[in-house]
């Protein structure tokens, strides 16, 4: 029988640790295909939550307790995996807010979807038949789903309906292919981190509609200013989508810094801006290679990379031939006067959003 292995990380929990464990256990007793346990990972909370385990673990041999320093939910997550695959002997770990706002009853739609094929399950509150609190105040809707929209915008994976959410489940070779690239992300931006990481990985993620429930007893742990910061700078530094953009600003200042170059030199005009926007599209294709898309980058002998370099070259025709129709179709609604704008408005939401598809779909496709 598969193991599940259902991972509470705690801190001053003691007002809600007992009913949800109760109600944890009551769920699963219904779920016959698998055997399910429940670890808390207690921060050495002051409050006595580990005290309170240690009493349920009186009449429960299925529940366990691991007590650590206090290093963030990350942190707490990390010691919990280990623990839960190497000693217990998982093969699906789940992450679970140990506050009673996520539902015990979802577990049988998570599981279901592992049996389905799923390496990893989010529990999306984005999607049809997902929600948050109707009685949240508005900016705390905002930062939700602000924060949210801001991930997938700032990743281009549209698809994904929530990145923000801790309840989860992992199939046990995902976890021990992301987490050694893990420890920084002590902060609740580790959800963000694990996600983003797996996707990389070419985990097949799934999504289960969870309705959120706000907590009743104890407080948030989670300080709104520092999320949102570490979530921004975790994107801006691992968004291969920002770093597309990047290396296309790199790629526009080689292409007219060359043809400027060349004309000095007594180029000819039409002669030199060829020369430039194909020294451009090769600076794109190398950086975007190595750095961009390095999770997946084209590997394989001399005629596979110029294969990928003649598509390449082909996504790019595409894109010269959008802006040149951008620029038409602005010039016969409005005037010449303003090109520029139309070719800049053209650039900034058809070009980039087309390239970065297209170059995802046929040159840096998952392995």
């Amino acid at each position: 029988m598969r193991r599940a292995i259902i991972i509470l990380p705690t801190y001053n929990e003691a007002s809600n640790i007992e009913k949800l464990i109760n109600t944890l256990f009551s769920e699963c007793e219904q779920i016959k295909r698998w055997d399910i346990d429940v670890l808390v990972v207690d921060s050495t909370s002051p409050d006595g939550t580990a005290d309170v385990v240690r009493n349920l673990q009186k009449v429960n041999n299925k529940l366990y307790l691991l007590v650590t320093g206090k290093h963030g939910l990350g942190k707490a997550y990390i010691d919990g995996f280990d623990y839960a695959i190497r000693k217990l002997q998982a093969d699906v770990v789940f992450e679970m807010d140990a506050d009673l706002s996520h539902n015990p009853k979802d577990i049988q739609s998570f599981l279901q979807a592992i049996e389905k094929g799923a390496d990893m399950v989010v529990g999306t509150r984005y999607s049809k038949g997902g929600s948050i609190p109707s009685n949240w105040g508005i900016h705390r809707k905002i930062l939700s789903i602000g924060a949210n929209i801001g991930v997938k915008v700032g990743f281009m994976n549209l698809s994904q309906s929530e990145w923000t959410n801790g309840y989860r489940a992992i199939r046990k070779w995902v976890v021990q292919k992301v987490i050694p690239d893990m420890q920084d992300y002590t902060g609740y931006v580790f959800q963000v981190a694990f996600l983003d990481k797996a996707l990389k990985t070419g985990a097949k993620v799934s999504e289960v509609p969870v309705h959120f429930i706000d907590r009743v007893e104890g407080i948030s742990k989670i300080i709104a200013s520092q999320y949102i910061f570490q979530m921004i700078w975790y994107v801006l530094v691992h968004s291969s989508f920002i770093k597309f953009v990047l290396v296309g600003l790199v790629g526009a200042a080689v292409d007219f810094g060359l043809a400027y170059f060349l004309k000095l030199n007594g180029v000819v005009v039409l002669l030199a801006n060829a020369i430039s926007a194909e020294a451009a599209v090769l600076c794109n294709y190398l950086l975007n290679n190595f750095w961009s898309f390095s999770h997946k980058k084209v590997v394989g002998g001399l005629i596979t990379k110029i294969l990928s370099f003649l598509k390449f070259n082909l996504v790019a025709i595409g894109s010269i031939a959008i802006q040149l129709l951008g620029i038409k179709i602005g010039i016969m609604i409005g005037t010449e006067k303003y090109w520029l704008w139309y070719k800049l408005f053209t650039i900034v939401f058809v070009v980039i959003p087309y390239s970065y598809i297209l170059y995802n779909k046929v040159i840096w496709k998952k392995r």
